[in-house]
């Protein structure tokens, strides 16, 4: 059997929640989703591992029945393997599915949390098919055998994955859309993944460390300090994972997370954090960690007493008030070791607010424990649409000398891009603040390091913007200018560094001298706007240098991409290619280093999927897993399915015929089938206009026959013509299906004819355009830019006080001779 692209599980996933969809929020049906998926994958990597040691004993020298046996024992298999019980087993499930489903399914679970009691101890228990959710909703017998049938469909195994993590990363999407059709209650458990990875980049993981979230939710945190370190070409499984949730259902989810990316040692404990931290040492003191990445939930109240271990504490904020906030902070700092590293995500107030939040601070500022300030754009976060903030925390040992003047603040609230329902953190954004973070220096509007004296002359406020103040500049206004016309050269001197990065000399070529005024300067006869149409042209020819030097750039880097199936080195040669690209492309001018750097981490990020399928597969295996994609997406939805449902397939559909795969491997296919989609359509329009109209009856609404209009019909054809034509129409579209019905299979012989060394150039040619087109978003954003800039500076100078005056006299003489022709005058 083919193996499972991402797409394909993703779209698998995402099928399987439509069954439930309406039915009940996703909050509430996510842990169905969850426990469905869990079981069907336990069971299918268990019949693998139970027919391995079946045919082993076999090939020792036991029979058949004998090798049947012995697989049936708990004993047959390692203790940290997981052992599925005969009830747990899918075969089990769904041949019970028709009588007694849900009860099933339960049976499993148990028999599944029992059997593995070390790694499961209360997790499964948490979900039952039988009991109603919230407002008495309960799954009805259709729509638990709906689900069971559709998760049979497919195996899921490691053997039915492309790339290894395929179900990690297939299960990280599904939670994250769960997040995002739930809103604030979907969401409150989980922290956006691109936020998480920049924190990774932030403390640096490494394996034989610890890493710890005291308030792990769906454990993305740790599964994602895990992927730092693989693809920093460490060992993942050296580096230990540790985490504590209150709420019982996220912390079944993130054990289950964890297991399902193949993390078997991750100790997940269940708890309150501040009230009971769980992760003691043998001798009863609290457990040490070397990193710590946490995003404790914001505005929180908390109970002092019977508090255990209340010396974490040196400050305690109010109880009520829902100002907990800075109490996590303070336990992150009493668990992290004396040369650890924490991120931890906070709101806003923790950095101006007075009273004991105040004292908090300056003890944090005063131990040199606060090492940078990082403020977060709006409503990035799910369940607050307030921005947030990032705290870099130091052990006891503090920064390294070169960072101990004082404290890095970015002010990064204006690095997010516009969502659907939130804002996104992306790859290009998270570069520039991870680069800002490492390169420890001052970038204008951005970035500064505060000394801790001015930190203490403020009385410890770490409001972002008192310190690092990104608002714009107010639009400059010339009264002068206003008056009698010009544009200031003052303003174009501001500028010149903008329109020199496109070779635009603003003032020589945009502008003329204006006689006898050196400070200023008029437009040129054909008026700002014909001058600011033809910007995008004066810039053509820069544009063309850094074009050419991306191409010189490309091919020297190349083949460090192309070796990526052979080293696997895939953070060092994302380094790589980063670092050349910026130093090559600097230069020319036109994007400054953290656009450029943006551009190729983004352009990575995009293609992180693909290059994982790369290093599996090799180049012929990514193309493969594209057909695959492609070809999955042809399924019919279930006939149950919803109108929405049926438009996402449909969609789906036509996204994967415009897959950019098709016309490069079939482009004759392509071809035909556009004209005859032309054929139909002309021949569609034909026949309607050579159509007799319909005729409408006005006698229902009492109007006489004589009130109707007179309907053209010089364009109606006479009836043989009109049937000829409508036999080619139908025709044409029997011939346009054909040809539809023959795309899976024309995409499939195409991609088995191609050779291992077209693969490649296929391959990389596509992510050489990928990355030339994410460095000409930033092109085309600073060339609009200019036009913008001389075109604020037409609205605001071309017509001047006496042109105003002059059309206001002119327009009153007009009126006056209108009024002495009326005889108003």
């Amino acid at each position: 059997m083919a193996q499972l692209t991402l797409p394909q599980l993703e779209r698998h996933l995402y099928a399987a929640a439509d069954i439930l969809r309406g039915k009940m929020d996703a909050a509430q049906y996510q842990d169905y989703i969850f426990a469905m998926l869990f079981l069907k994958r336990a069971s299918d990597q268990f019949d693998v591992a139970r027919a391995a040691l079946v045919k082993r004993l076999i090939e020792e020298g036991k029979s058949q029945e004998q090798a049947e046996r012995i697989s049936e024992a708990r004993g047959a298999y390692k203790a940290h393997e997981f052992y599925v019980p005969h009830e747990a087993r899918w075969s089990t499930i769904v041949s019970q599915s028709r009588t007694t489903p849900a009860e099933a399914l339960n049976v499993a679970l148990d028999a599944l949390e029992n059997s593995n009691h070390q790694a499961l101890e209360g997790v499964l228990s948490y979900i039952s098919f039988t009991d109603a959710r919230g407002s008495n909703t309960k799954l009805t017998k259709p729509v638990i055998q709906q689900l069971i049938d559709h998760f049979s469909e497919y195996r899921l195994s490691n053997d039915d994955f492309e790339f290894p993590d395929l179900l990690g990363h297939a299960y990280e999407y599904i939670i994250g859309e769960f997040a995002d059709e739930g809103g604030k209650k979907g969401g409150q458990f989980y922290t956006p993944r691109s936020v998480i990875r920049m924190m990774n980049q932030l403390v640096k993981p490494e394996p034989g460390m610890s890493v710890y979230d005291p308030c792990c939710g769906s454990a993305g945190m740790l599964i994602l300090a895990k992927e730092y370190v693989q693809e920093h070409g460490g060992d993942e499984s050296h580096l230990s994972v540790h985490g504590q949730e209150d709420n019982g259902s996220a912390w079944a989810m993130a054990r289950m997370n964890l297991l399902l990316h193949g993390v078997a040692d991750g100790v997940i404990h269940h708890g309150d954090t501040l009230a009971d931290p769980k992760h003691v040492l043998p001798n009863g003191q609290l457990q040490r960690f070397d990193r710590i990445l946490t995003n404790p939930p914001f505005a929180q109240n908390y109970h002092r007493e019977g508090m255990k271990f209340p010396e974490r504490m040196v400050n305690w904020t109010p109880q009520s008030g829902k100002k907990a906030d800075l109490m996590f902070v303070q336990h992150v700092l009493a668990v992290l070791e004396a040369d650890g590293i924490a991120a931890v995500v906070m709101p806003h107030g923790v950095l101006f607010r007075g009273g004991e939040e105040q004292k908090i601070r300056a003890r944090i500022i005063g131990e040199r424990r606060l090492e940078a300030v990082i403020g977060i754009g709006p409503n990035v976060f799910y369940g607050t649409g307030i921005p947030a903030c990032i705290l870099v925390l130091r052990g006891r040992n503090g920064a390294p000398g070169d960072r101990r003047g004082g404290v890095l603040f970015i002010n990064a609230d204006r690095e997010i891009t516009a969502g659907r329902t939130q804002n996104l953190l992306e790859a290009q954004h998270a570069e520039k603040i991870v680069s800002a973070y490492e390169e420890w220096e001052e970038i204008p509007g951005f970035a500064r390091v505060v000394p801790f004296d001015e930190l203490a002359e403020n009385d410890h406020n770490l409001n972002i913007r008192r310190y690092v103040d990104n608002t714009p500049a107010p639009e400059p206004q010339d009264v002068r200018a206003h008056l009698y016309g010009g544009v200031p050269r003052g303003e174009i001197a501001a500028r010149k560094k903008q329109f020199e990065a496109f070779g635009i000399n603003a003032e020589g070529q945009l502008f003329r001298q204006r006689d006898g005024d050196s400070d200023y300067v008029d437009f040129l006869e054909e008026g700002h706007e014909a001058t600011a149409a033809r910007i995008p042209g004066l810039a053509q020819e820069k544009e063309a240098v850094l074009g050419r030097a991306f191409h010189t750039w490309w091919d020297e880097h190349r083949e460090r991409l192309a070796q990526l199936p052979v080293h696997r080195q895939k953070a060092q040669a994302r380094q790589e290619l980063l670092s050349t690209f910026v130093a090559a492309l600097e230069p020319v001018g036109v994007l400054d280093k953290h656009q450029l750097a943006g551009a190729v981490a983004a352009w990575w990020f995009d293609a992180r999927n693909d290059l994982d399928v790369l290093m599996a597969k090799d180049f012929k295996g990514l193309i493969d897993g594209w057909v695959r994609s492609i070809a999955s997406a042809f399924e019919e939805p279930s006939e149950k399915a919803d109108a929405k449902t049926k438009a996402r397939y449909r969609s789906a559909m036509r996204k994967a015929r415009e897959h950019r795969l098709v016309p490069e491997l079939i482009p004759e296919y392509v071809k035909q089938l556009e004209e005859a989609e032309a054929l139909v359509a002309k021949l569609d329009a034909e026949v309607k206009a050579g159509s007799p109209p319909k005729k409408t009856s006005k006698a229902a609404d009492g109007a006489d026959e004589g009130d109707e209009e007179e309907v053209d019909l010089s364009q109606v054809l006479p009836p043989k013509q009109l049937a000829a034509l409508r036999k080619q129409l139908k025709e044409a579209k029997s011939e346009l299906a054909t040809i539809k019905a023959s795309f899976v299979t024309e995409l499939e012989q195409a991609a088995e004819e191609l050779s291992s060394a077209h693969a490649r150039e296929v391959v990389l040619g596509f992510l050489r355009e990928d990355l030339h087109a994410r460095m000409n978003r930033f092109v085309t954003m600073d060339r609009r830019a200019l036009v913008y800039v001389f075109r604020n500076w037409g609205e605001k100078y071309a017509v001047t006080l006496t042109d105003l005056e002059q059309e206001r006299e002119a327009s009153a003489k007009r009126l006056r001779r209108y009024l002495e022709e009326l005889g108003y005058a």
